[in-house]
C-alpha cells in the first residue's frame, strides 16, 4: 500500500525540501530555488490526482469508455509558465537588489536598511 503511494511521497518530500529552503537560508536565491522546488511538487501533486487508471486521452475511439480529464495538464502548463515568469521577475529583483545593497543575504539588507533609519 505504500508503495502504492510513492508519487505523493515525493510530493510530500519535495515540498518539505522546498519550505525548509525558503526559511532556513537567508541567501535571495537560494530562497527563489527553494520556492520551484515546492511550485514543482504541486505540479507533480496536480498531475497525479488528474491520472486516471487506465483512461486515455479524451479522444473519441471506438470500444474506450473511460477518458483521463485533461483540464488539470492544462492548468498545469499555464502554471509552469507562470512559474517562469514568477523565477525571472524574482531574479531581475534580486540584481537590482544587489546593485542597490551590495549583497543578496537578507541579514546584510536589514542591516544596510535599518541603519539608513
Amino acid at each position: 500500500m505504500i508503495l502504492g503511494l510513492y508519487n505523493y511521497w515525493v510530493v510530500v518530500v519535495l515540498m518539505m525540501i522546498g519550505l525548509y529552503i525558503v526559511i532556513a537560508h537567508g541567501n535571495l536565491i537560494k530562497k527563489i530555488v527553494g520556492l520551484n522546488i515546492f511550485q514543482t511538487s504541486v505540479f507533480i501533486l496536480y498531475i497525479s490526482i488528474a491520472k486516471v487508471e487506465g483512461g486515455t486521452a479524451p479522444i473519441l475511439i471506438d470500444g474506450v469508455i473511460q477518458y483521463s480529464n485533461p483540464l488539470p495538464h492544462v492548468l498545469i502548463l499555464t502554471a509552469i509558465v507562470v512559474g517562469i515568469a514568477t523565477t525571472a521577475l524574482g531574479l531581475a529583483l534580486t540584481v537590482r537588489i544587489k546593485e542597490a545593497y551590495g549583497s543578496i543575504e537578507e541579514d546584510e539588507i536589514q542591516a544596510k536598511d535599518n541603519k539608513e533609519c
